[in-house]
Protein backbone atom coordinates (compact mmCIF):
# COMPACT_ATOMS: atom_id res chain seq x y z
CA UNK A 1 0.00 0.00 0.00
CA UNK A 2 2.65 2.50 0.90
CA UNK A 3 4.00 1.71 -3.02
CA UNK A 4 0.79 2.39 -4.31
CA UNK A 5 0.07 6.08 -2.16
CA UNK A 6 3.66 6.73 -3.26
CA UNK A 7 2.50 6.48 -7.21
CA UNK A 8 0.21 8.46 -6.68
CA UNK A 9 2.21 11.33 -4.87
CA UNK A 10 4.16 11.46 -7.63
CA UNK A 11 1.54 11.25 -11.00
CA UNK A 12 -0.09 13.71 -9.27
CA UNK A 13 2.57 15.70 -8.11
CA UNK A 14 3.67 15.49 -12.08
CA UNK A 15 0.39 16.54 -13.17
CA UNK A 16 0.75 19.51 -11.20
CA UNK A 17 4.27 20.09 -11.83
CA UNK A 18 3.19 19.60 -16.11
CA UNK A 19 -0.44 19.74 -16.55
CA UNK A 20 -1.68 21.98 -13.75
CA UNK A 21 -3.64 25.28 -12.33
CA UNK A 22 -4.96 26.64 -9.44
CA UNK A 23 -8.44 26.95 -8.73
CA UNK A 24 -11.76 24.25 -8.49
CA UNK A 25 -14.10 24.76 -11.22
CA UNK A 26 -17.69 22.63 -11.23
CA UNK A 27 -18.14 21.92 -14.81
CA UNK A 28 -22.19 21.09 -14.90
CA UNK A 29 -24.67 22.07 -17.39
CA UNK A 30 -28.29 23.58 -16.13
CA UNK A 31 -31.44 21.44 -16.03
CA UNK A 32 -34.11 23.18 -18.35
CA UNK A 33 -36.91 22.75 -16.95
CA UNK A 34 -39.44 19.95 -17.69
CA UNK A 35 -36.59 17.74 -18.43
CA UNK A 36 -35.18 14.62 -15.79
CA UNK A 37 -31.32 14.09 -16.17
CA UNK A 38 -29.39 12.23 -14.02
CA UNK A 39 -27.63 13.92 -11.79
CA UNK A 40 -23.79 12.25 -11.81
CA UNK A 41 -20.02 13.47 -11.25
CA UNK A 42 -16.87 12.95 -12.39
CA UNK A 43 -13.94 13.55 -10.76
CA UNK A 44 -10.63 14.96 -12.15
CA UNK A 45 -6.57 13.72 -11.32
CA UNK A 46 -5.75 17.18 -10.77
CA UNK A 47 -6.76 20.68 -11.51
CA UNK A 48 -8.35 21.06 -14.86
CA UNK A 49 -6.38 21.23 -18.08
CA UNK A 50 -6.00 20.44 -21.85
CA UNK A 51 -6.17 16.64 -20.47
CA UNK A 52 -9.47 17.18 -19.65
CA UNK A 53 -10.76 19.44 -22.02
CA UNK A 54 -13.19 16.71 -23.68
CA UNK A 55 -15.35 16.38 -20.81
CA UNK A 56 -15.63 20.61 -20.32
CA UNK A 57 -17.00 20.51 -23.96
CA UNK A 58 -19.24 17.38 -23.73
CA UNK A 59 -20.80 20.01 -21.36
CA UNK A 60 -20.96 23.35 -23.13
CA UNK A 61 -22.05 21.30 -26.07
CA UNK A 62 -24.99 19.41 -24.68
CA UNK A 63 -23.91 16.43 -25.29
CA UNK A 64 -24.42 14.79 -21.93
CA UNK A 65 -27.56 16.52 -21.96
CA UNK A 66 -28.39 14.69 -24.91
CA UNK A 67 -27.55 11.33 -23.06
CA UNK A 68 -30.04 12.22 -20.12
CA UNK A 69 -27.31 13.55 -18.29
CA UNK A 70 -26.32 16.24 -15.85
CA UNK A 71 -22.38 16.19 -14.74
CA UNK A 72 -20.74 17.90 -12.54
CA UNK A 73 -16.79 18.30 -13.09
CA UNK A 74 -15.25 17.98 -9.65
CA UNK A 75 -11.75 18.04 -8.29
CA UNK A 76 -10.32 15.26 -6.21
CA UNK A 77 -10.38 15.04 -2.02
CA UNK A 78 -7.42 14.58 -0.22
CA UNK A 79 -7.76 10.78 -1.07
CA UNK A 80 -7.38 11.21 -4.55
CA UNK A 81 -9.29 10.42 -7.69
CA UNK A 82 -8.90 6.63 -7.77
CA UNK A 83 -9.84 5.81 -4.22
CA UNK A 84 -13.38 8.23 -4.92
CA UNK A 85 -13.99 6.18 -7.74
CA UNK A 86 -13.28 3.06 -6.40
CA UNK A 87 -15.46 3.78 -3.12
CA UNK A 88 -18.57 4.49 -5.25
CA UNK A 89 -18.31 8.39 -4.27
CA UNK A 90 -18.39 9.33 -7.66
CA UNK A 91 -18.75 6.82 -10.70
CA UNK A 92 -15.78 8.31 -13.52
CA UNK A 93 -12.90 9.87 -12.83
CA UNK A 94 -9.50 10.75 -14.69
CA UNK A 95 -6.58 8.64 -13.33
CA UNK A 96 -3.14 7.03 -14.64
CA UNK A 97 -2.28 3.71 -16.20
CA UNK A 98 0.35 3.59 -13.60
CA UNK A 99 -1.84 4.39 -10.57
CA UNK A 100 -4.64 1.85 -12.31
CA UNK A 101 -1.99 -0.87 -12.46
CA UNK A 102 -0.77 -0.49 -9.05
CA UNK A 103 -4.17 -0.69 -7.82
CA UNK A 104 -5.67 -3.33 -9.47
CA UNK A 105 -2.69 -5.66 -8.08
CA UNK A 106 -3.78 -4.52 -4.72
CA UNK A 107 -7.36 -5.68 -5.01
CA UNK A 108 -8.76 -2.11 -5.95
CA UNK A 109 -11.77 -2.39 -8.15
CA UNK A 110 -10.96 0.47 -10.48
CA UNK A 111 -11.13 -0.47 -14.66
CA UNK A 112 -9.80 2.08 -17.25
CA UNK A 113 -12.51 2.83 -19.73
CA UNK A 114 -10.23 5.36 -21.98
CA UNK A 115 -7.32 6.62 -23.02
CA UNK A 116 -7.49 10.38 -22.95
CA UNK A 117 -4.39 10.40 -25.10
CA UNK A 118 -2.82 7.46 -26.90
CA UNK A 119 0.71 8.13 -26.63
CA UNK A 120 2.56 9.59 -23.10
CA UNK A 121 3.43 12.98 -23.70
CA UNK A 122 5.72 13.01 -20.75
CA UNK A 123 9.25 12.68 -20.02
CA UNK A 124 11.96 14.80 -18.86
CA UNK A 125 13.03 18.52 -19.65
CA UNK A 126 16.05 20.39 -18.78
CA UNK A 127 16.64 23.92 -19.52
CA UNK A 128 19.11 24.21 -22.52
CA UNK A 129 21.76 25.98 -20.91
CA UNK A 130 22.23 22.85 -18.55
CA UNK A 131 23.49 21.14 -21.75
CA UNK A 132 21.36 18.33 -21.26
CA UNK A 133 21.79 16.26 -24.49
CA UNK A 134 21.01 12.73 -23.75
CA UNK A 135 19.90 10.62 -20.91
CA UNK A 136 23.62 10.10 -19.97
CA UNK A 137 24.21 13.60 -19.08
CA UNK A 138 22.01 13.55 -16.23
CA UNK A 139 25.18 12.58 -14.43
CA UNK A 140 26.18 14.92 -12.04
CA UNK A 141 22.52 16.73 -12.40
CA UNK A 142 20.01 17.29 -9.90
CA UNK A 143 16.79 16.36 -10.31
CA UNK A 144 13.87 17.59 -9.23
CA UNK A 145 10.92 14.88 -7.63
CA UNK A 146 9.04 13.64 -5.53
CA UNK A 147 10.50 10.39 -3.77
CA UNK A 148 8.54 8.14 -5.80
CA UNK A 149 10.32 4.90 -6.41
CA UNK A 150 8.97 5.22 -9.73
CA UNK A 151 10.97 8.29 -10.41
CA UNK A 152 14.62 6.31 -10.01
CA UNK A 153 13.24 3.04 -12.03
CA UNK A 154 12.36 5.57 -14.87
CA UNK A 155 15.63 7.16 -15.10
CA UNK A 156 17.63 4.13 -14.54
CA UNK A 157 15.83 3.12 -17.39
CA UNK A 158 16.35 5.25 -20.07
CA UNK A 159 19.63 6.08 -18.71
CA UNK A 160 21.00 2.66 -18.67
CA UNK A 161 20.29 2.12 -22.64
CA UNK A 162 22.72 5.48 -22.66
CA UNK A 163 25.16 4.32 -20.44
CA UNK A 164 24.21 6.29 -17.71
CA UNK A 165 24.76 5.54 -14.16
CA UNK A 166 21.44 6.64 -12.46
CA UNK A 167 23.15 6.44 -9.06
CA UNK A 168 25.01 9.67 -10.37
CA UNK A 169 22.15 11.57 -10.12
CA UNK A 170 21.39 14.01 -7.44
CA UNK A 171 17.54 13.52 -6.47
CA UNK A 172 15.58 16.56 -4.64
CA UNK A 173 12.10 16.94 -3.78
CA UNK A 174 10.55 19.32 -4.92
CA UNK A 175 7.48 19.53 -3.13
CA UNK A 176 5.13 22.35 -4.32
CA UNK A 177 7.53 24.02 -6.38
CA UNK A 178 6.98 24.45 -9.68
CA UNK A 179 9.14 23.50 -13.45
CA UNK A 180 10.20 26.73 -13.79
CA UNK A 181 10.50 27.96 -9.99
CA UNK A 182 13.13 24.71 -9.17
CA UNK A 183 15.04 25.14 -12.20
CA UNK A 184 15.80 28.03 -11.20
CA UNK A 185 16.38 27.26 -7.80
CA UNK A 186 17.91 24.09 -7.36
CA UNK A 187 17.58 21.60 -9.67
CA UNK A 188 18.29 20.86 -13.45
CA UNK A 189 15.79 18.79 -14.82
CA UNK A 190 12.28 17.32 -13.90
CA UNK A 191 9.73 15.05 -15.57
CA UNK A 192 6.96 17.20 -16.80
CA UNK A 193 3.93 16.77 -19.33
CA UNK A 194 5.14 18.46 -22.65
CA UNK A 195 1.53 19.38 -23.72
CA UNK A 196 1.26 21.97 -20.51
CA UNK A 197 4.65 22.49 -19.21
CA UNK A 198 6.40 22.69 -22.48
CA UNK A 199 4.34 24.78 -24.02
CA UNK A 200 4.58 27.38 -21.00
CA UNK A 201 8.54 27.08 -22.02
CA UNK A 202 7.47 28.25 -25.57
CA UNK A 203 5.47 31.01 -24.56
CA UNK A 204 7.99 32.02 -21.90
CA UNK A 205 10.68 32.15 -24.54
CA UNK A 206 12.44 29.39 -21.94
CA UNK A 207 14.28 27.15 -24.34
CA UNK A 208 14.00 23.64 -23.38
CA UNK A 209 15.49 20.21 -24.10
CA UNK A 210 12.74 17.32 -23.50
CA UNK A 211 12.69 14.02 -23.31
CA UNK A 212 10.09 11.48 -23.81
CA UNK A 213 9.86 8.58 -21.76
CA UNK A 214 8.41 6.87 -25.05
CA UNK A 215 11.36 7.75 -27.43
CA UNK A 216 13.54 5.25 -25.31
CA UNK A 217 11.63 2.18 -24.14
CA UNK A 218 8.21 1.18 -26.20
CA UNK A 219 7.30 0.00 -22.18
CA UNK A 220 7.15 3.10 -21.39
CA UNK A 221 4.56 4.43 -24.18
CA UNK A 222 1.54 4.02 -21.01
CA UNK A 223 -1.65 5.29 -21.44
CA UNK A 224 -1.73 8.66 -19.09
CA UNK A 225 -4.01 10.38 -18.39
CA UNK A 226 -7.07 7.75 -18.66
CA UNK A 227 -10.98 7.69 -17.60
CA UNK A 228 -12.39 5.18 -15.22
CA UNK A 229 -14.78 3.74 -13.47
CA UNK A 230 -15.12 1.16 -10.54
CA UNK A 231 -16.69 -2.78 -11.06
CA UNK A 232 -19.89 -2.08 -9.10
CA UNK A 233 -20.38 0.87 -11.81
CA UNK A 234 -20.14 -1.36 -14.78
CA UNK A 235 -21.62 -4.45 -13.65
CA UNK A 236 -24.68 -2.94 -12.39
CA UNK A 237 -25.12 0.24 -14.03
CA UNK A 238 -23.48 -0.45 -17.95
CA UNK A 239 -26.05 1.70 -19.64
CA UNK A 240 -25.28 4.81 -17.62
CA UNK A 241 -21.50 3.72 -18.75
CA UNK A 242 -22.38 3.29 -22.15
CA UNK A 243 -24.17 6.89 -22.10
CA UNK A 244 -21.42 8.79 -20.41
CA UNK A 245 -18.71 7.09 -22.88
CA UNK A 246 -20.99 8.35 -25.59
CA UNK A 247 -20.94 11.99 -24.79
CA UNK A 248 -17.30 12.41 -23.29
CA UNK A 249 -16.15 10.62 -26.87
CA UNK A 250 -18.16 13.16 -28.55
CA UNK A 251 -16.69 16.25 -26.61
CA UNK A 252 -13.02 14.76 -26.80
CA UNK A 253 -13.88 14.61 -31.11
CA UNK A 254 -15.31 17.95 -30.56
CA UNK A 255 -11.62 19.44 -29.22
CA UNK A 256 -9.78 16.88 -31.65
CA UNK A 257 -11.87 18.98 -34.64
CA UNK A 258 -12.01 21.98 -33.18
CA UNK A 259 -9.31 22.98 -30.78
CA UNK A 260 -9.62 27.12 -30.85
CA UNK A 261 -12.98 26.61 -29.81
CA UNK A 262 -12.46 23.76 -27.29
CA UNK A 263 -9.78 25.91 -25.76
CA UNK A 264 -12.48 28.60 -25.46
CA UNK A 265 -14.44 26.64 -23.70
CA UNK A 266 -12.15 25.40 -21.24
CA UNK A 267 -11.25 29.09 -20.33
CA UNK A 268 -14.85 30.25 -19.85
CA UNK A 269 -14.90 26.84 -17.63
CA UNK A 270 -11.86 27.82 -15.87
CA UNK A 271 -11.54 31.87 -16.13
CA UNK A 272 -7.65 31.24 -13.50
CA UNK A 273 -6.20 29.52 -16.80
CA UNK A 274 -4.00 31.18 -19.07
CA UNK A 275 -6.05 31.70 -21.61
CA UNK A 276 -2.71 31.66 -24.10
CA UNK A 277 -1.54 28.90 -22.40
CA UNK A 278 -4.78 27.08 -22.82
CA UNK A 279 -5.21 27.97 -26.67
CA UNK A 280 -1.62 27.28 -27.38
CA UNK A 281 -1.60 23.63 -25.49
CA UNK A 282 -5.04 22.76 -26.77
CA UNK A 283 -3.47 22.99 -30.55
CA UNK A 284 -0.78 20.49 -29.65
CA UNK A 285 -2.46 18.57 -27.74
CA UNK A 286 -5.73 17.92 -29.84
CA UNK A 287 -4.09 16.05 -32.57
CA UNK A 288 -2.45 13.68 -29.89
CA UNK A 289 -5.85 12.63 -28.35
CA UNK A 290 -6.77 9.59 -31.06
CA UNK A 291 -3.46 9.88 -32.67
CA UNK A 292 -3.18 6.53 -34.83
CA UNK A 293 -5.70 4.99 -32.70
CA UNK A 294 -8.67 3.68 -34.96
CA UNK A 295 -11.04 5.63 -32.64
CA UNK A 296 -10.58 8.23 -29.34
CA UNK A 297 -9.99 6.24 -26.60
CA UNK A 298 -8.93 2.96 -27.48
CA UNK A 299 -6.88 0.70 -25.59
CA UNK A 300 -4.13 -2.09 -26.96
CA UNK A 301 -3.38 -4.90 -24.22
CA UNK A 302 0.00 -4.87 -25.25
CA UNK A 303 0.58 -1.37 -23.65
CA UNK A 304 -1.06 -2.56 -20.60
CA UNK A 305 1.00 -5.77 -20.68
CA UNK A 306 4.03 -4.08 -21.48
CA UNK A 307 4.07 -1.38 -18.36
CA UNK A 308 3.23 -3.64 -15.83
CA UNK A 309 5.82 -6.24 -16.85
CA UNK A 310 8.65 -3.36 -16.86
CA UNK A 311 6.66 -2.51 -13.34
CA UNK A 312 7.24 -6.10 -12.03
CA UNK A 313 11.11 -5.91 -13.30
CA UNK A 314 11.69 -3.57 -11.38
CA UNK A 315 9.78 -4.36 -8.30
CA UNK A 316 7.09 -1.92 -8.89
CA UNK A 317 4.53 -4.54 -8.17
CA UNK A 318 3.80 -7.01 -5.89
CA UNK A 319 2.16 -9.77 -8.31
CA UNK A 320 1.81 -9.67 -12.25
CA UNK A 321 -1.30 -7.35 -13.67
CA UNK A 322 -4.53 -9.15 -14.43
CA UNK A 323 -4.25 -7.00 -17.81
CA UNK A 324 -8.04 -7.90 -18.53
CA UNK A 325 -9.74 -6.53 -16.15
CA UNK A 326 -7.74 -3.71 -15.78
CA UNK A 327 -8.92 -1.88 -18.65
CA UNK A 328 -12.12 -2.37 -21.43
CA UNK A 329 -12.58 -0.91 -25.05
CA UNK A 330 -16.64 -2.34 -24.27
CA UNK A 331 -17.83 1.19 -23.35
CA UNK A 332 -17.01 3.37 -26.53
CA UNK A 333 -18.57 3.67 -29.37
CA UNK A 334 -18.60 1.73 -32.31
CA UNK A 335 -19.69 4.26 -34.80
Amino acid sequence: MFLLLAMLTIVTACGNAGNGSSGAQSGAGENTEGESLRDIKVVLDWTPNTNHTGLYAAVDQGFYKEEGLHVEIIQPGQAGADTMVASGEVPFGVSYQEGVTQARTQGVPIVSIAAVIQHNTSGFAAPADRNIKSPKDFEGKTYGGWGSPIDSAVLDTIMGLEGGDVDKVKNVNMGDADFFTAIKRDIDFAWIFYGWTGIEAELRGEAIDMFYVKDYSEKLDYYTPVLISNEKTINEDPELVKAFMRATTKGYEYAIEHPEEAAGILSAAVPDLDKDLVLASQKWLSPKYQDDASRWGEQKAEVWQNYSDWMVEHGLLDQPLEVEKAYTNEFLPTE
